[in-house]
């Protein structure tokens, strides 16, 4: 990717908008709650701002993690590979790959006092169960990215299952390495590698 930056705040930026939307309203529009709500939580926070783990990690539980289909992010970003995995290595392969992001989000949201998000207008018909909501997201001394969040309706629900930055895919960036690592060492070498990752990172809840 172009800037040094991006890449990171492709996880922070899910982070910050990641609604579980009730189907009565836009997602752009509890989007843009969601947001608001975790930044100035962040923002005013003294134990989020002193980098309190245990905090932070109820901050992410509490208000994101209900809000992801962390079992299609897994499918998509293990790709072809996911039909040769077993229904437990499925399972595990969704936790780690949760967990990865969770630790990515914990890590970083005390960053994102610095960032600005501006919503662009939802394009989508009346009865899409499947929308791309637009934003750009700009830091002092750099320039604006755009980065568009792919969210699909499950059960009266609004949830993320891709974010998109600068064009770059997430689970398409996560896919190009898990593949590699399923080619040398089978799904169980992906899932070792994954809790190799995961392992010293801070105790998670599953």
């Amino acid at each position: 990717m172009k800037k040094r930056w991006i890449y990171p705040f492709m996880l922070l930026a899910m982070l910050l908008t990641a609604p579980a939307v009730r189907a009565e309203l836009p997602p752009d529009v509890q989007a843009r709650n969601t947001t608001n709500e975790i930044l100035q939580i962040v923002r005013q926070d003294k134990d989020v701002k002193n980098g309190n783990s245990k905090r932070i990690l109820d901050l992410v539980e509490q208000k994101i993690l209900p809000h992801f289909d962390f079992q299609h992010m897994a499918q998509l970003a293990v790709g072809k590979n996911w039909s040769k995995a077993s229904a437990e290595q499925q399972q595990a392969l969704v936790n780690e790959f949760r967990a990865m992001l969770v630790r990515t989000y914990s890590s970083a949201l005390t960053s994102v006092v610095d960032y600005k998000i501006e919503f662009k207008p939802l394009k989508a018909a009346a009865g899409d169960d499947d929308v791309t909501v637009n934003t750009e997201v700009s830091k002092p001394g750099a320039p604006p990215i755009p980065i568009d969040y792919r969210m699909e309706k499950k059960s009266g629900a609004w949830k993320v299952f891709d974010v998109m930055v600068d064009n770059v895919s997430l689970v398409t960036v996560y896919r190009n390495s898990f593949n590699a690592e399923v080619r040398r060492n089978g799904i169980d070498g992906l899932l070792a590698a994954l809790q190799r990752r995961n392992k010293p990172a801070l105790e998670l809840p599953r």
